[in-house]
């Protein structure tokens, strides 16, 4: 079974021609779905681990996984479900809130780049620099030629990663509209999820149209060869959650990772250890 998150191809997009509610590749629905993610745990956490371990020995290798999308559209799942099944020591999550004074005072990308991961790890950004090219046009807080040079910035940037060793994993959650007010009302039914609601998410609401075309416009301007971005189905969560896992694992297995050799004499090792003149003073007890 084979959730899709297929590659955003170049060119002017269209995301309403886009399905949200795509389930295909996965036969038996939510439970095969959710078995099959599950089934995916070890060989990530296997290859997760042997990432790290190439991190730990020298190697620049690392992830960058981007999550973009309307509120409700599953981010904090795919954090819980999907990235959840690795160790959570090799995993560096941010979660990008509206820019503070401190952040405003410098280049939008100055907070962007103290959140990179460092050498073996998985990133996981939880909104990102893309914010700062959806927020500000669809609230016209600059001006268009101001969104144009963020587009270059963040080619540039992302071109810079992965020349450094990062492999970015760009995804947009693709979520409808009905969707997303049934999500919202799912938090206002339930007690213990009204934390989560906030109202300001109906105001953005009315402003579905004009997102929709920021993110075409983002897409077209920063779908690259290196960094290209991929549409995510998120209407149905356990198919997002398990699109994302399988392009993860996809991504690991591609970059052949190797557990790194020993840079010392392993026999001479165990011979150290066989013939140490250590007293444990549980084998005296028993």
């Amino acid at each position: 079974m084979t959730a899709h998150a297929p590659l955003i191809p170049p060119g002017p997009v269209d995301l309403a021609a886009l399905r949200t509610d795509r389930t295909a590749g996965v036969e038996g629905g939510k439970e095969a779905g959710k078995q099959a993610l599950a089934d995916l745990g070890p060989e990530l956490s296997d290859l997760q681990e042997r990432l790290f371990a190439e991190g730990r020995k020298g190697s620049p290798r690392r992830l960058l996984l981007v999550l973009q999308g309307m509120d409700t559209s599953g981010k904090g799942g795919i954090l819980r479900h999907t990235v959840g099944l690795v160790d959570p020591q090799g995993v560096r999550i941010t979660s990008f809130k509206a820019p503070t004074e401190e952040e405003r005072a410098h280049d939008f990308l100055w907070r962007i780049r103290k959140a990179l991961p460092g050498p073996g790890l998985i990133g996981v950004f939880d909104r990102s620099h893309y914010e700062d090219v959806l927020v500000p046009r669809v609230h016209g807080l600059v001006d268009q030629a101001e969104i144009e040079r963020r587009y270059e910035a963040i080619n540039d940037f992302e071109r810079g990663l992965v020349a450094e060793g990062t492999t970015v994993l760009k995804c947009l959650l693709h979520i409808s509209p009905g969707e997303q007010r049934k999500r919202l009302l799912a938090r206002l039914d339930q007690p213990s999820k009204h934390w989560k609601y906030n109202p300001h998410d109906v105001d953005e609401r009315a402003r579905w149209a004009d997102y929709r075309r920021a993110y075409e416009a983002a897409i077209e301007h920063t779908g690259t060869e290196v960094a290209p971005w991929h549409l995510v189905p998120s209407d149905a969560k356990w198919y997002r959650n398990l699109a994302i896992g399988q392009l993860l694992l996809e991504t690991l297995r591609g970059l052949d990772l190797r557990w790194p050799t020993a840079d010392f004499d392993v026999a001479a090792e165990r011979a150290r250890l066989l013939h140490e003149d250590l007293e444990d003073p549980q084998d005296q007890a028993s």
